[in-house]
Formats: structure tokens, sequence, C-alpha cells
């Protein structure tokens, strides 16, 4: 075998040094170039069988890795994407993308699905550990963290004025449920007509020391369901947690009592990430008698 070097031509046993680091990178380059040559769509089938293969072998950084080569592919995910990244995430205990990840599976493969069965079975699993860990430490995640500004800023004057609010507390009040009609999730996310309630909508209220929030969920036939739960603040982290799923179109903000979900929203990260601020500052006024 020989290697070309301008216009001359080298058996590969006579280099050296520097000229075989040469040629390995060339090679290397070459080889990565021809994967990279693939269409999206045998791209895409060539990471799901080494995804497969990881997560067969329980190489979960490496399954992870793969995984997240194939959701920047512009290329239509296989079905079993979802699976996979949903136990993935789980191994990493990122419980709340996992969740995600599994339910969109189930949605998008059915009960014929071919990891239908295990893929209810780690949603169960998901519940039991959120449930025991609610009380723990929070570990590192991917998760965003809403970052809460001093209770007393200038924003919270602004907000008063704003809304002619008499207190910090109204002024949150009056600001959430506004950002929460301005994020509300959508079915359709192509076209927001005003003139169209949200299929899924959120309202706040402040009873006590407990925020009360108010969920409506609309069908086809025009009709709303309407839950409400309390959160209580005592004791409660007021850095509120939020996330987004690309796959299911939505974001979250989560409960801070236990990671588990509490607003469905659009898939908007700059309002997902205001909710979750005002939030935790609502949360923190509640927590101090004299932020009444």
């Amino acid at each position: 075998m020989a290697v070309c070097f301008g216009n001359s031509r080298l058996p590969v046993w006579r280099l050296k040094g520097r000229q075989m680091v040469k040629v390995a990178v060339m090679a290397s380059a070459l080889m990565a170039g021809q994967v990279a040559a693939l269409a999206p769509e045998h791209e895409a089938r060539r990471l799901m069988l080494a995804i497969e293969e990881a997560v067969t072998e329980e190489s979960w950084g490496e399954a992870g890795e793969y995984l997240n080569r194939l959701q920047l592919l512009e290329a239509e995910k296989p079905v079993d994407y979802h699976y996979y990244r949903g136990k993935v995430m789980l191994q990493s205990s990122h419980f709340n993308e996992a969740q995600s990840a599994l339910e969109a599976y189930v949605t998008k493969a059915g009960t014929e699905g071919e990891h239908y069965q295990d893929a209810l079975k780690l949603l169960t699993n998901i519940e039991r550990e959120r449930k025991a860990k609610a009380q723990a430490p929070k570990t590192s995640s991917d998760t965003k963290i809403a970052v809460i500004e001093p209770a007393g800023d200038s924003r919270l004057e602004s907000l008063r004025k704003l809304y002619l609010a008499g207190s910090d507390r109204e002024a949150l009040v009056l600001h959430l449920n506004s950002l929460l009609g301005t994020a509300a999730w959508r079915e359709d996310q192509g076209v927001v007509r005003l003139d169209k309630r949200p299929d899924i909508e959120y309202r706040v209220n402040v009873s006590g020391n407990a925020i009360a929030v108010q969920e409506i969920k609309r069908n086809s036939a025009g009709g709303a369901t309407r839950t409400t739960a309390q959160v209580q603040v005592f004791g409660v982290n007021p850095q509120v947690e939020w996330g987004c799923e690309p796959a299911v179109a939505t974001c979250w903000v989560y409960d801070p009592r236990d990671g588990s979900r509490l607003f469905q929203l659009a898939p908007n990260r700059t309002q997902v990430e205001e909710v979750a601020q005002t939030l935790g500052k609502l949360i923190r006024n509640l927590q101090v008698p004299s932020g009444s």
C-alpha cells in the first residue's frame, strides 16, 4: 500500500512520525465522511441500531451519545427512539424527561408496540421512584431551575404598578395568571386563534398559606373539565424546576414538592421560565408572613 504526499508516493512501512499521524487523521476523516454521507433516513436507522446495542450492553453513556446525535438529525425519529430515550433518561434519574419520552412511545406505538408492556412498567417505576425521593435532596439534572430575584426588587414594584395591586402577593397572583393564559397549551401549535380557548389552561389563587391551582381541560366537543389542587408552601423550595420536551411539543413546570408535573404549557422556553420564576416568587412570598 502507498500513500500520496504531494507528487510522491511512499509505501506505508516507510512512513514515520508526523507522516503516520497525518495518515491516521486522513483515514479517520475519510471514514467520518463516509458515515456523514448517509441519507438522513439511513443515518437514523444506523444510530438506532447503535442505541439498541448500547442499551443491551448497558453502556448508558454511549447510548446517550447516540440518542443526542439522533435527536439533532433532521429525519423522522423511529417510534422506538422514544422508548430507548426513556430508558436512558431513567438510568440517569432524569425522571421528568424519562416520563415524557415513555409517554410519547406509548402514545405513538400503542398496544401493538414491541416495548409497550415494558414502557408501562417503567412509567410505574418512575412514579415509585419519584415518591421515594420526594423528600430527598435534589440531584443534578438537565431540568432548568428558575432563578429567583430578591423579594423586594424593583421588578415587584413594577408589577404592583402594572396591575394596580395593593401588595406584592396580589401582583404576583395577577401576573402569574396572565403568564399562564399566554402560555396555555394547545394541541394545534401551528395557528393560535385568540377567539378559541386553549385545550389546557390554569388559574391560580391564594388560600391561606396554600396556592390553589385550577386546571381546565377542554375536549373537541367544547366541554370542559375543571380540577383543583392545593399546593402547600410550608417547607417547599421556592426554586421551581421546569423543562421542555420537543417530542411532544410541550413544556412543563414541575411541582416543587415532589417533582411531578404541575403545569402543562406551550413549547415556549422564555414564557415557561418566567412562569416558573413567578411561581417561585409567590411561594416565597407566602412563606414570609411580612410578604402579604
